[in-house]
């Protein structure tokens, strides 16, 4: 069922919604939803939290004298999140509750060894983040065609389903349902596993000198993005998910010991091709991630010479609207010491050279 909202939006959350925790997650929740129309209201154990949520526009503080929400939702940290799924079972007897944290198996275990109810509980994980958390960084469109986990078992009511999934659908995300160990294996891999990667990488620059740093370029703020994430948040995730984890830490290790003892001897028989299967089985894992919506197409990308000053950007762009050509993803990378920069742009293979004749017909250079 579905509600009109006074911006044309049209809801399939006909319920009134109730947040815990109005940080990242929870106030970018609370921004989508209002975007719709949906009553939502927040509550967080900081009151500063909570107001500055309220402030961007995420919901409202809860009342005293408000009706009891018909859907909660626990966006609290990993540590904590089973205490509040329970607490919100108890207070909200007849409301659907779902959580948002990164780890399902372990809260999931926890609320059954307690005895605790779980046929109003819904668990589910929007896949989506940012390096820095706090409701400062929420955005309505965080969610946008990005996955979101929803783990259901054999009890779970139909309707307490349909509600989560309507929430997923109107944050413009993709409901995919999975069993808690099957989410928490799949985040090991594609999320928890990078994360120690890049940290324990970009931890490294540490040893390094400012000239050497300097020379540093897109690869390793590709590589090392994520580093700048909240430590204490990871602690708590990686620990909750440790087993999944140490299995893939464990297989890294060996591909890098095997590296190493390829390039220790590198003139023995077999070391040059030990070392290009491991770069090429790189290549074969790069190729399967999604791209664009989800998609398994894959793009050409395109990189174009720009002067660094303002309305460079824009006239490139524009070009490429004129000439037709759909931009799939952009990533720009500045020459250290030049007034230049370099635009990479990924379009669909069968355009990738007419785009490069036709820009450089029109005086852009292209390498």
């Amino acid at each position: 069922m579905t509600q009109a909202t006074t911006n044309g939006l049209a809801s399939r959350v006909n319920a009134q919604v109730h947040i815990i925790g109005a940080g990242l997650l929870g106030a970018s929740i609370g921004l989508g939803l209002r975007e719709h129309g949906v009553d939502v209201t927040l509550e967080d154990a900081s009151p500063t939290t909570v107001a500055l949520a309220a402030d961007y526009g995420a919901g409202r503080p809860r009342l005293v004298t408000d009706p009891a929400p018909d859907l909660v939702i626990v966006a609290t940290p990993p540590d904590v999140v089973a205490d509040v799924i329970e607490r919100a079972l108890t207070t909200y007897p007849h409301a659907v509750v779902t959580d948002v944290a990164s780890v399902k198996l372990a809260p999931f275990e926890e609320l059954t060894r307690r005895g605790v109810n779980l046929t109003n509980y819904v668990g589910s994980h929007p896949m989506a983040g940012r390096e820095r958390g706090g409701a400062i960084m929420a955005r309505a469109d965080l969610f946008a065609a990005r996955p979101w986990v929803i783990c259901r078992d054999a009890d779970t009511p139909a309707a307490a389903l349909s509600l989560v999934e309507a929430v997923a659908l109107d944050l413009a995300a993709i409901p995919i349902e999975m069993s808690p160990q099957q989410h928490d294996a799949a985040v090991a891999l594609v999320s928890h596993l990078p994360q120690a990667v890049a940290s324990l990488l970009a931890a490294r620059l540490l040893d390094g000198s400012e000239q050497h740093i300097s020379l540093a370029g897109q690869g390793l703020r590709d590589t090392t993005r994520i580093a700048a994430s909240d430590p204490e948040l990871w602690v708590q995730i990686f620990s909750a998910n440790r087993e999944p984890v140490i299995e893939g830490l464990t297989a890294l290790q060996g591909d890098l010991g095997e590296l190493i003892a390829a390039l220790q001897q590198p003139d023995q028989p077999g070391s040059r091709r030990a070392i290009a299967d491991l770069l090429a089985a790189g290549n074969r894992g790069a190729a399967r991630i999604p791209g664009k919506h989800g998609s398994s197409e894959r793009f050409a990308t395109l990189t174009v010479l720009i002067d660094d000053r303002p309305g460079q950007l824009a006239a490139l762009l524009t070009e490429l609207g004129d000439l037709g050509i759909n931009m799939e993803d952009l990533r720009l990378e500045h020459s250290p010491g030049a007034q230049i920069g370099f635009a990479e742009i990924a379009v669909l293979a069968e355009v990738a050279e007419r785009a490069v004749t036709d820009l450089k017909e029109r005086g852009w250079t292209t390498l």
